[in-house]
């Protein structure tokens, strides 16, 4: 059975329609190129050159025959590529999970800029808690996520990457509107909304930090988008926590303030966590990435 070369010299013999120039670009010798063409032909049944001293040409039958010949070839080229980009990681699909909002901030510019580098590779986003989140990479549904540090569950790799300062959105007649900044101590007694899928327990934590179990009002889990919360809120339904990613959405009647402690802005460091097992090539350069754009913080954690 003839192979893959063979169908590369005779489409070279034909573009040369010389047997010693073919050859030479091949970088073999003449005789042992015409006689794997003879064994073509024998192999085929047909004769593919006629063979003159002015030159060799292709038969009919050898038009036919390399019209097809140069087809495999070019599909065989692109499959030999297609691997190489994703034995590579530029190419294949990624899963990643996300726990903040991608209207702004370091999550968004993130993904923009992977995107940017490894168009062929296709990002799948999931939503959800920290836990949630976890129990997916787990079971190998996601092959990264991006959560808020110290959870004590995860105990695979982890890389600390940036962090995101605590947002209130406020309807805009609420009177914190009116203020810069607020702080902890002005939510005790405000009708609080918190995400399930998102930073929400998170933030139930900072609250019990601090502010103590029974110096807050109350407090509204609910399961719905980014901008069913926004909808609550400008209906005075509550004050929603988030983080400066939710900031990017300009929502009508409402307004974002930043929630300080007593040294500034209340922050939540995220780290980018995934299973030292996963062998996804697209991942590896996901994680170079990272620590090209985040290398005070990835040096901490070096992603090997």
């Amino acid at each position: 059975m003839f192979e893959l070369r063979d169908l590369r010299w005779a489409v070279t013999a034909s573009q040369h329609r010389s047997l010693r120039q073919a050859a030479q670009s091949l970088n073999i010798r003449q005789s042992t190129l015409s006689r794997r063409l003879r064994d073509l032909e024998l192999q085929l049944g047909a004769t593919l050159f006629e063979r003159t001293n002015g030159g060799t040409y292709p038969t009919i039958a050898g038009l036919d025959f390399l019209e097809s010949a140069q087809r495999i070839l070019e599909e065989a080229e692109a499959i030999t590529v297609r691997l190489k980009n994703r034995a590579r990681g530029e190419s294949g699909r990624l899963a990643i999970g996300v726990h903040s909002s991608l209207s702004a901030g370091n999550l968004r510019a993130t993904l923009i800029e992977h995107r940017r580098r490894y168009p062929n590779v296709e990002t799948y986003l999931s939503d959800g808690s920290s836990d949630h989140l976890i129990s997916d990479l787990g079971s190998s549904s996601l092959d990264l996520a991006f959560v808020v540090a110290g959870n004590a569950r995860w105990n695979g790799r982890s890389l600390p990457v940036w962090s995101e300062r605590v947002v209130a959105a406020i309807a805009e007649n609420d009177p914190l509107c009116g203020r810069d900044v607020i702080h902890w101590n002005d939510l005790a007694q405000e009708s609080l909304l918190l995400p399930l899928r998102g930073p929400g327990p998170e933030f139930h934590q900072l609250l019990t930090n601090r502010l103590g179990d029974s110096k807050f009002s109350r407090v509204i889990f609910h399961d719905v988008a980014l901008d069913r919360f926004l909808t609550l809120v400008g209906a005075g339904c509550g004050i929603l926590l988030a983080l400066e990613g939710a900031t990017g959405v300009s929502y009508q009647g409402v307004c974002f303030r930043e929630i300080h402690d007593s040294d500034g802005p209340t922050r939540l460091m995220f780290h980018a966590i995934w299973r030292q097992d996963n062998d996804n090539p697209s991942l590896q350069p996901f994680l170079q990435m990272l620590q090209e754009r985040y290398p005070d913080l990835s040096a901490e954690s070096p992603a090997a």
